[in-house]
């Protein structure tokens, strides 16, 4: 029954995460797909960008409510957005996934250091 479950859960875990911080989609759900789903790493990756849709319009329409945002700040980096999703979509099935992991892991790393310091 629990592993029925683990799917909603790591959702449910992503998206107060995506909510709450903005992030969550990459930091959360991939991991948890990999270790949890048994998950390949770059169906992981690929499966985390999709979700990332439906989480982000969702936290956008309730974020409108309760803060203001900066429509013309949203416009440029969306647009930047697209070009590097583009990209990212196109290389990350190129990528290896011993370099994928060190990549990854390499992000987590410099976020969570930011984030403390």
């Amino acid at each position: 029954m629990l592993n029925n479950m683990i799917p909603y859960i790591i959702g449910a875990v992503t998206g107060t995460a995506n909510g709450f911080f903005g992030a969550g989609g990459g930091t959360v759900l991939v991991p948890a797909m990999e270790r949890l789903m048994d998950v390949e790493e770059h169906k992981a990756h690929a499966t985390a960008i999709a979700v990332i849709l439906p989480l982000s319009v969702i936290s956008a329409f309730l974020y409108r409510e309760n803060v203001k945002t900066n429509y013309s700040t949203l416009l440029m980096v969306s647009l930047g957005g697209i070009v590097g999703g583009y990209i990212g979509a196109r290389l990350l099935g190129r990528i290896p996934k011993k370099w994928l992991h060190i990549i990854f892991g390499g992000f987590m790393i410099t976020a969570a250091a930011r984030m403390i310091l």
